[in-house]
C-alpha cells in the first residue's frame, strides 16, 4: 500500500498508456464491454467500482459522527466548501470557459455535454481517496473518518438533487431515474453493503474487520487500476485525437481544484483549527468522487459522450493535481503555524 501510494503518478500514467493501447488495438472487445449494461449502467465498471469503494467505505463508523463537536469548525469549513461552493463554482468556470472563452475550439453540439460532465465530478466529494490524501499530510485520522462519513450520509441525499438544479440551469435535461438509479447503486448500496459487513465483522472483533481491510486492501487497489484502464480503452480514441480538448477540459478543473483548497485551506487557518485538521479538510474539498461522476456521466449520456470524457479528464490531472497540493500543504505547515499562533 505504501510503494503504491508513492508511486501513485507512475501507476496513473501506466494505466493511462495500457487503456489507450487497449481501446485502440482492441477496439471490438472493448466497445463489447462497454455494451454489457443494465438499465443504462455498464455491468463490468459498475463492479469494479464496487470493489473499490466497499473496502474504502468498511473504514466509515458511522458512530464517529459524534466526535464532530471536537472540530466543529473544521468539519463545518469542508461542508461548505463540498456543498455550497464547489458545485456551483464549477458550474460558474464551466459556463464561463466551455460555454464562452472555449466554445470557437470545441465541437458545439458536446458543449453541453462537457459542462454536464464538469458539474457531476464537483458534485460529489472524494470518499476513497480522501484516506490517501489524509494519511500523506499526517492529517487527523478521526477527523478525517467523521467527514467522510457525514459527506457519504449528505451525498445519498444531496448529490441528485445538486446536480439536477446545476444542470437544469444550464439548460441540460436530465432523466431523474437514471440518477436515481446512478445514486442507489454508487452511493446507498455500497454504503449498506460496507456497514453491514463492518458490523458482521465487528461482532468477531476488531481484529477481525482489521484482518478484513488488510484482506482487501489490494481488492480495491486493483479495482482502481483496472477502473482506470477501462476508461482510458473507452475514451483513448477522443485523447489522441483531441489532445487540445483534453487540454482546455482540465483548465476549469484544475482553477476549481486549486481554489477550494487554497480556500478551505484559508478558512480553517482563519479560524484557527490545527494543521492536522486543515490539511485533510482542503484536500476532502477539493478532490472528487470521480468514480461516482464518471459511472454517473456513462449512465446519462452515454460512453462516447463529452460529459463522459469530461470526468476522465478529471481522473487524468486530480491524481498528480491532488500530489502537488499534498505536497504544498506539507510545505507550508512552518508558515500555516505561525500565521495561526499571530
Amino acid at each position: 500500500m505504501r510503494s503504491f501510494e508513492r508511486y501513485l503518478s507512475l501507476w496513473v500514467a501506466l494505466c493511462i498508456v495500457i487503456g489507450v493501447f487497449l481501446g485502440q488495438s482492441f477496439p471490438v472487445p472493448v466497445q463489447a464491454i462497454g455494451g454489457l449494461t443494465f438499465a443504462q449502467v455498464n455491468l463490468p465498471l459498475g463492479v469494479l467500482i464496487w470493489m473499490m469503494i466497499i473496502p474504502m467505505l468498511l473504514k466509515v463508523d458511522f458512530s464517529s459522527l459524534s466526535e464532530l463537536k471536537r472540530h466543529w469548525r473544521g468539519i463545518g469549513i469542508t461542508l461548505f466548501i463540498n456543498w455550497a461552493v464547489k458545485p456551483f463554482s464549477m458550474a460558474l468556470l464551466a459556463w464561463i470557459f466551455i460555454r464562452h472563452l472555449f466554445s470557437a475550439y470545441l465541437p458545439e453540439h458536446q458543449l453541453d455535454s462537457y459542462i454536464a460532465g464538469l458539474i457531476l465530478l464537483a458534485a460529489a466529494p472524494c470518499t476513497a481517496m480522501v484516506f490517501v490524501w489524509s494519511r500523506l499530510t499526517h492529517g487527523d485520522p478521526l477527523f478525517t473518518l467523521s467527514q467522510v462519513a457525514l459527506n457519504d450520509l449528505i451525498m445519498i441525499f444531496a448529490f441528485a438533487p445538486i446536480v439536477a438544479l446545476l444542470l437544469g440551469l444550464s439548460s441540460i435535461t436530465v432523466p431523474w431515474d437514471t440518477l436515481f438509479i446512478s445514486v442507489l447503486l454508487y452511493i446507498v448500496m455500497p454504503v449498506f453493503i460496507a456497514q453491514v459487513l463492518r458490523r458482521k465483522l465487528l461482532k468477531l472483533g476488531s481484529e477481525a474487520l482489521e484482518q478484513a481491510l488488510r484482506m482487501m486492501g489490494p481488492w480495491s487497489i486493483l479495482s482502481l487500476l483496472a477502473t482506470l484502464i477501462l476508461l482510458f480503452a473507452f475514451q483513448g480514441k477522443a485523447i489522441l485525437e483531441q489532445p487540445l480538448i483534453i487540454v482546455l477540459l482540465s483548465i476549469p478543473i484544475l482553477l476549481q481544484v486549486v481554489f477550494n483548497a487554497g480556500f478551505a485551506y484559508w478558512l480553517n487557518r482563519k479560524f484557527g483549527e490545527s494543521h492536522a485538521i486543515a490539511c485533510p479538510s482542503a484536500l476532502i474539498g477539493a478532490s472528487n468522487f470521480f468514480e461516482l461522476a464518471v459511472a454517473a456521466a456513462i449512465s446519462l449520456f452515454g460512453f462516447e459522450s463529452g460529459a463522459a470524457l469530461a470526468t476522465v479528464v478529471g481522473v487524468l490531472i486530480e491524481v498528480p493535481l491532488m500530489l502537488a497540493l499534498v505536497y504544498g500543504v506539507n510545505r507550508s505547515k512552518r508558515w500555516y503555524e505561525r500565521a495561526a499562533a499571530s
